[in-house]
């Protein structure tokens, strides 16, 4: 179960979507019995979250924040994965940069954001290689392509 949040004062025509390939992403990784939430907010407030946890001075586009790499929780009956906090601002600056939907560019952000909460890693080539394929299979299995 995951639950997507709109902490920006814009409408979001998108939820929907993003709700979609994470269903198929979920599918996809055969995660169960899991719980994670997805929160949209503005360039600000996620520059805070990179400053803060990540010691980066700077905006990003998506910060996961990954529950199961913590080793005192654990627990028996379902998955806490953590959260992925999305940059609205950044995501429409990357959909004009990259000149596709705004839609995509929030599908590929969450798929991306839920990846690393089951632990995916783009740090070495082989690794990055992996879970960039498995981004693009996720979006092109919901039928993200635009």
């Amino acid at each position: 179960m995951f639950e997507v949040i709109n902490h920006t004062e814009e409408v979001i025509n998108e939820i929907e979507d993003i709700q979609k390939v994470l269903e198929v992403a979920i599918k996809n990784q055969n995660v169960e019995n899991a719980e994670f939430n997805v929160i949209l907010v503005d360039n600000p407030y996620i520059h805070y979250l990179n400053r803060e946890y990540r010691h980066i001075d700077r905006e990003t586009d998506v910060i996961s924040f990954a529950l199961e790499d913590v080793q005192d929780i654990t627990y028996t009956d379902y998955r806490l994965l953590g959260d992925i906090y999305i940059s609205l601002d950044k995501a429409k600056e990357q959909a004009i940069c990259y000149q596709h939907s705004l839609k995509r560019e929030l599908c590929f952000l969450s798929v991306h954001g839920f990846l690393h909460l089951l632990g995916y890693d783009h740090m070495e080539k082989k690794d990055e290689q992996i879970m960039f394929q498995l981004q693009e299979d996720i979006l092109n299995e919901a039928g993200i392509k635009e």
